[in-house]
């Protein structure tokens, strides 16, 4: 029997399609594995992304928060690839990265965590009376580079009554404030470029002989002030200048010599 051409036609379309079918599904479930291979390749294997070691490296010489987080910030800069944390109840630093992370950060704490330099600094102050040197006092403290002031106080405290309470009719009480009166020399030394900066605050005070006016237990205080800024030549008296001295037509020239103690 001789089949229909029509039924053939269909037969073989029918067939195209099919073949048609079945490469594109192979292609499709080829492109998917092809791309699946390749996000699986793009992450990183366990051991790539945990590479390197804990370490935890103490600050012997820094114990201000500040310069900690200074610290950690560079290094985290110089070490991008580390972790790096700073961990204030041991004042240490944990990081975690590679040897070579490890190594650099180590070399950079030695340059930057040594002890710091101290001098010990004596403060002349001479009595100036009609152009001629009559006395001086010296006043020796200890100021440790980039650690804030050093305060040297002599003199006395003086109260002042700054108010009063009725308990009843018959008595009062006083309220009383003191002050500082004498000699008040600040020092602070901060480090700069190859050298060092020496910052000087002296105030010099002293009850006057007169009232306020206000109530006869109102003092006056007579205070003069000198700040200085000196760069610091160990050995080598540096002159900051001069104070009036309060209640007299004397003055006082003021000079410091440095010594390096440590």
């Amino acid at each position: 029997m001789k089949e229909n051409p029509v039924h053939t036609g269909r037969r073989m379309q029918s067939s195209a399609w099919m073949l048609i079918a079945v490469v594109l599904t192979f292609t499709f479930q080829t492109r998917n594995v092809g791309a699946q291979t390749q996000q699986e390749g793009d992450k990183p294997t366990p051991q790539q992304s945990d590479t390197g070691s804990y370490q935890t490296l103490y600050l012997a010489n820094v114990t201000e928060q500040r310069e900690a987080n200074d610290i950690v910030t560079d290094l985290r800069n110089m070490v991008p690839r580390a972790k790096v944390y700073y961990v204030g109840s041991e004042n240490a630093i944990s990081m975690r990265g590679t040897p070579e992370d490890i190594q650099l950060a180590r070399k950079m704490l030695s340059e930057i965590d040594k002890p710091r330099q101290a001098y010990r600094l004596t403060y002349t102050i001479a009595d100036i009376e009609s152009g001629r040197r009559v006395g001086a006092q010296s006043f020796a403290l200890i100021a440790v580079v980039s650690e804030g002031k050093t305060i040297l106080k002599q003199g006395s405290k003086v109260p002042i009554v700054t108010g009063t309470t009725n308990k009843n009719a018959s008595a009062q009480n006083s309220q009383v404030q003191y002050i500082d009166v004498g000699l008040n020399i600040e020092a602070s030394l901060e480090a700069y470029a190859d050298g060092v900066r020496l910052r000087t605050k002296i105030a010099q005070s002293s009850v006057a002989d007169e009232r306020a006016g206000i109530s006869v237990a109102d003092p006056v205080i007579r205070q003069t002030v000198l700040e200085a800024t000196s760069d610091l030549q160990p050995g080598k008296p540096a002159v900051l200048g001069s104070l009036d001295v309060p209640g007299s037509t004397r003055h006082q020239e003021v000079e410091v010599v440095s010594e390096l103690v440590r």
